[in-house]
């Protein structure tokens, strides 16, 4: 090659590339303690992270914050939906993202509540109370003991266990995803979480002058620039840093990007290997210019890539560890064969979400609800061997009527839904062994931290899908608790 056809190579690109990638290690102890950055892996992004929102309403209520803290704890992205900020502050403390909201008024539940969702748990509940009153009729007895009945404190059955429940559930609806997808990337939200995962990595480490970025702009991200075939070069990319944990992706089909691009042919790789210069699984797409289209990729058509030569006996992709992914506008296909679109020069991608697709379907709305509910007025019912919620429905507002009222607008919503039916809650230490039934019989308590922990667990199994359940904790306290084993005798609804 003669010099006329060299161009100037950037050094301090160079080393700027290996840094962000953690390359050179001292390199980039160097560049935190200049920058005063922590240096263990505590910023580090987190594949195991579900990159979708949860919302949690009633989030300040019994059940509400221990759901809240158990996903928060397992890396979920949790948003509460809450009526009083200030209140809120108080018992979840400043580090859950909080939006004001309140169901029993639809217009309140905006895009910046219902943006990005994955999946909802209601908790939500009308505020139920005893209250000491002067006059005879309003003390009841049991077995010679005095008590008070209780009454309902704020807003009424109607408006929030039913009302509001269907207000939920139909503006959710418009914001969940399709069934069986798991959203990964969605750019439509942009945050300094998903502008620190991105970094650009061009033929400048190998010599050559490409270059790219990536931003994020309103509604989109952009991965643009200029590439150049000088100096032996000719491509471009971005890609994330190793996340960990990896992603686990078992259980999908493969990966879908929604894009807009500008006729030529890219590449999108997916790594399972931590190490900066491994196997890549490699897959090339077209695109049309100035044209949003969906790319849907199968795992099963990744081609695994080590330097744009394909690796001959390499096992399939391990999808339950993807540590990292690539976009790329390089001159090559795969071993030395050209892009038949590729043109030197400016190039534009813009990219919406990428998300994976063909899995098994989970619930996205579980719904805290109560046992009892189709027991008031049910012949041959007992009202004095039923709990006090039964036998005051009516002085209640029937607050259980209402109840059902609101599982039945989630079953007819078409959403994937969980609806849970505890006995009564206590404030008792969890982890016992769970009692599930089917009919709307069985009586009891359950803790609140037990049911807690069962609004996660069924957000993660797909046996649990449009099931209504009864539960109650059992005598003993649970070694573990196997719960695809606990939800495998029950029947879905029909």
């Amino acid at each position: 090659m003669t010099d006329k056809n060299r161009s100037q190579w950037d050094l301090c690109r160079f080393i700027e590339t290996l840094t962000y990638f953690e390359v050179i290690p001292f390199l980039n102890w160097v560049q935190q303690l200049i920058q005063g950055r922590p240096s263990d892996n505590q910023d580090r992004p987190n594949g195991g992270r579900n990159m979708g929102v949860i919302l949690v309403a009633g989030a300040t209520g019994g059940v509400g914050k221990r759901v809240v803290r158990r996903l928060g704890e397992r890396g979920f992205n949790v948003r509460c939906l809450v009526r009083d900020i200030e209140k809120a502050r108080s018992i979840l403390g400043n580090d859950v993202d909080l939006v004001v909201a309140d169901i029993t008024k639809p217009e309140t539940l905006t895009p910046i509540v219902l943006t990005n969702i994955q999946a909802v748990v209601c908790c939500t509940a009308v505020r139920v109370q005893p209250v000491e009153g002067d006059t005879a009729d309003r003390a009841k007895y049991n077995q010679g003991i005095k008590f008070y009945l209780p009454e309902i404190v704020g807003d009424t059955p109607e408006n929030v266990e039913y009302q509001g429940v269907k207000n939920l559930v139909e503006a959710a609806a418009k914001y969940l995803p399709t069934a069986g997808e798991k959203l990964i990337f969605d750019f439509t939200k942009p945050s300094d979480e998903l502008k620190n995962i991105w970094g650009a990595l061009d033929d400048v480490v190998m010599g050559g002058v490409s270059a790219s970025n990536f931003q994020l702009l309103e509604n989109t991200a952009m991965f643009a620039g200029n590439v150049s075939t000088a100096n032996s070069g000719g491509f471009a990319s971005v890609r994330t840093k190793n996340f960990t944990p990896p992603f686990n992706l078992s259980g999908y089909q493969g990966v879908e990007l929604r894009v807009k691009g500008d006729g030529q042919r890219y590449k999108i790789f997916l790594r399972t290997e931590t190490a900066w210069d491994g196997v890549g699984y490699s897959y090339s797409f077209d695109t049309v210019a100035n044209t949003w289209i969906n790319i849907r990729i199968p795992f099963a058509d990744l081609v695994p890539v080590f330097r744009a030569k394909v690796v001959k006996d390499c096992p399939s992709i391990e999808t339950s560890k993807v540590s990292s992914f690539q976009l790329m506008l390089s001159k090559f296909e795969y071993d030395g064969a050209l892009n038949p679109k590729f043109t030197p020069g400016g190039f534009a991608l813009q990219v919406e979400s990428i998300k994976a697709f063909g899995g098994e379907t989970l619930p996205q709305f579980v719904l805290v609800s109560s046992a009892g509910v189709t027991r008031p007025g049910r012949p041959g019912i007992n009202l004095d061997e039923e709990p006090p919620a039964v036998r005051l429905n009516d002085q209640l507002g029937g607050i259980l009527t209402w109840k059902l009222r609101g599982e039945d607008s989630l079953r007819a919503s078409g959403i994937p839904y969980t609806i849970i039916r505890p006995c009564a809650l206590t404030e008792e230490a969890g982890s016992k062994e769970l009692i599930f039934e089917q009919g709307d019989n069985i009586r009891g308590k359950i803790s609140r931290e037990d049911v807690a922990e069962l609004c996660v667990q069924v957000l993660q199994q797909p046996r649990a899908r449009n099931l209504t359940f009864e539960v109650k904790q059992g005598e003993n306290k649970a070694d573990t608790l196997n719960w695809q084993q606990l939800f495998s005798h029950l029947q879905a609804d029909k």
